[in-house]
């Protein structure tokens, strides 16, 4: 029987706490994003748990799945862009300076944290493994589009915007900093070419984004599926256990 542990930890940077759950009882950890405005919770209600459970009860990975903080940051679109990316921050702090030593402490100190998800999921892995590479060294991607502005955003770019827009930062990396990445970091980029696919934007970033890692010589690999496969649950239940076994 799977093991299941349910968690609310301190989240001062969020003024609130954040449910956590926990799925295994050994094996690799996999920091898990739910979709847009999504909860702790999706990755057991949604099938991605049926379809690792294998991989999970075996020992190889276990998955820690983490509350969104969409509806305050990229999803209010009553914010200026700058806005938002400063709400962003505010969780990326959450899960750095809390999430993250739970998680380590939770997994026998372990420090080989993966992160994944999928749609803004997504996104949030590539984000967090391009800006902390020293802490999240994988990322696998499902479904992601990896712009945002392209989110019904308004307002002037600033240096926040900047930070978290990986077509912007990308770009401009170079020098000792991208020898980090191009030793540290490993992306695993996973799209369909199926229905809403298209309309989300997820089929073209993702390409678009695949392209500017082999420009910059990031360690990535791209994975197109068929048209069979759409922006949805069951091509995420099946792409998740395909790929995330593979990390443990």
């Amino acid at each position: 029987m799977t093991r299941t542990e349910y968690h609310w930890l301190d989240a001062p940077q969020l003024g609130s706490t954040g449910p956590v759950v926990v799925h295994g009882h050994w094996g690799r950890p996999v920091l898990w994003f739910p979709t847009e405005c999504g909860e702790s919770t999706d990755f057991e209600r949604h099938g991605l748990l049926d379809a690792v459970r294998g991989a999970v009860d075996d020992g190889l990975i276990t998955v820690v799945c983490v509350p969104s903080y969409d509806h305050a940051s990229w999803s209010n679109r009553a914010l200026p862009q700058g806005e938002r990316a400063r709400a962003h921050r505010r969780y990326e702090d959450w899960i750095i300076w809390h999430v993250v030593p739970f998680i380590r402490d939770r997994c026998g100190g372990r420090d080989d944290i993966a992160v994944a998800g999928p749609s803004m999921g997504a996104f949030h892995s590539v984000l967090f493994a391009l800006r902390h590479a020293h802490v999240f060294r994988q990322a696998v991607a499902f479904s992601g589009a990896y712009d945002p502005w392209r989110w019904h955003a308004w307002g002037d770019a600033d240096l926040d915007t900047y930070l978290t827009d990986p077509f912007e930062f990308l770009p401009g990396t170079d020098g000792g900093h991208l020898d980090f990445l191009r030793r540290t970091v490993d992306l695993t980029l996973v799209v369909g070419s199926g229905r809403w696919e298209d309309t989300t934007g997820a089929h073209a970033s993702t390409r678009a984004l695949a392209g500017v890692l082999a420009g910059k010589g990031i360690p990535h690999r791209l994975y197109v599926w068929g048209p069979e496969w759409p922006h949805d649950w069951p091509s995420w239940q099946a792409q998740a256990a395909l790929y995330l076994p593979a990390l443990g």
